[in-house]
């Protein structure tokens, strides 16, 4: 697999990075830009606070896990400095975007914008020890705790009481972040919610009948018929089955390796499009019409996300199932995401495998799942060659 690894190293350091590098600094403002045509031009100038904190993390994790490159540390600070001057209400809640010169734009009805601000400013933190992005990180990190079981607050559109639902999403990132930031929130703290975690994803959201996870269930678990009820999201899914990985990799739990990757070759059988290849955005458990017109679309990171899954278990395991599917989702993705000519990748692609867009960034996507799948790959990868 090593010539894979060198691959994926050189898509990332050849090809994406020096388009995030040269694009989206905004010199005048501070922070970044990341709606960026193909060619990296901006087409439009809002800052939104959860891409500012994915790209503090980038560069600060490649910084410090891949090499010293100090233009990558520059940039960080760069952009933890805009979001700790603009991003922020009087509670401390991050809002979710702002105008280009900082004054913000749209409150901070959704939680993810708080835990990447965490995430980045505890990943800046590693690699400068300053005391300020360690501290609004570990006060970012509480109040994400204290919203958890009410992450929109006043901001929810739904009727309290007729249809209670809790979402899979702020589980599936809890289970992530809180390794992301142990070495700010201590390793006990960690622990606590790792078992939290662990308990809500492979068994809340879990369906047995299925073997499947669904986005939304009744508040003990239950399945509930409706649109939000039935729905899959195998890229979330698959994502999700890393991050369970990880945390059976660090504890020895062979039992929970097992199960992460038997839900997420599940769910990829599930999301494959027989007819055109690629991985379904969203489906209807019990195929009905769905609510997303997007329903049928390819998106990038559900196809980064299930390269890292498959490397990921294919390292931890060795088991040829998750070889051969990283090799069909190689072959897939690389042809029809990655640009050659421009740099970065591609985001949106009809059922047929063609580019709806051909942006490279927007208000949902930026420097964060291409660069951090091809670096999880080639991190994955490489420990396979070596132990060969």
């Amino acid at each position: 697999m090593n010539s894979y690894a060198e691959k994926y190293k050189n898509e990332l350091l050849q090809h994406v990075m020096p388009f995030w590098e040269k694009h989206s600094p905004d010199q005048q403002y501070g922070g970044f830009f990341s709606c960026l045509d193909r060619e990296g031009k901006v087409f439009d100038t809002d800052k939104f606070m959860w891409l500012q904190g994915r790209q503090v993390w980038t560069l600060s994790s490649l910084y410090s896990e891949l090499e010293t490159n100090e233009r990558w540390k520059a940039m960080a600070i760069h952009g933890a400095d805009f979001m700790l001057k603009h991003g922020r209400d009087e509670q401390g809640d991050w809002y979710f975007s702002l105008d280009r010169s900082g004054r913000p734009l749209v409150q901070p009805y959704n939680i993810f914008s708080d835990c990447f601000a965490s995430m980045g400013l505890g990943a800046l933190y590693k690699i400068t020890g300053k005391d300020e992005y360690g501290d609004v990180a570990y006060r970012t990190f509480n109040r994400i705790l204290a919203r958890q079981e009410d992450p929109k607050g006043k901001f929810n559109k739904t009727f309290p009481g007729t249809r209670p639902l809790k979402s899979f999403s702020l589980p599936m990132i809890l289970s992530n972040l809180s390794l992301e930031l142990e070495h700010i929130v201590g390793t006990p703290m960690v622990e606590e919610l790792i078992d939290k975690v662990v308990q809500e994803v492979m068994e809340v959201f879990y369906q047995p009948s299925t073997g499947l996870i669904m986005e939304s269930v009744g508040l003990d678990g239950s399945f509930s018929d409706s649109f939000e009820g039935r729905l899959v999201n195998p890229g979330h899914t698959i994502e999700a089955m890393w991050f369970m990985m990880d945390i059976a990799y660090r504890r020895g739990d062979s039992v929970l390796m097992e199960k992460s990757i038997d839900i997420a070759l599940r769910a990829l059988d599930y999301g494959w499009d027989d007819e055109h290849g690629g991985i379904l955005y969203f489906k209807d458990i019990l195929n009905k019409p769905l609510q997303q017109l997007e329903w049928d679309q390819k998106l990038w990171w559900v196809h980064v996300e299930a390269l890292v899954c498959m490397a990921k278990a294919f390292a931890y395991t060795g088991d040829l199932r998750c070889r051969h599917w990283f090799e069909r989702l190689d072959a897939y993705t690389f042809s029809r995401f990655s640009d050659p000519q421009y740099g970065e990748w591609f985001g949106y692609l009809d059922r047929r495998g063609e580019p709806l867009f051909t942006l490279k960034g927007g208000k949902w996507k930026g420097c964060f799942h291409v660069p951090r799948g091809l670096y999880k790959v080639y991190e994955s990868l490489k420990a396979v060659a070596v132990e060969a």
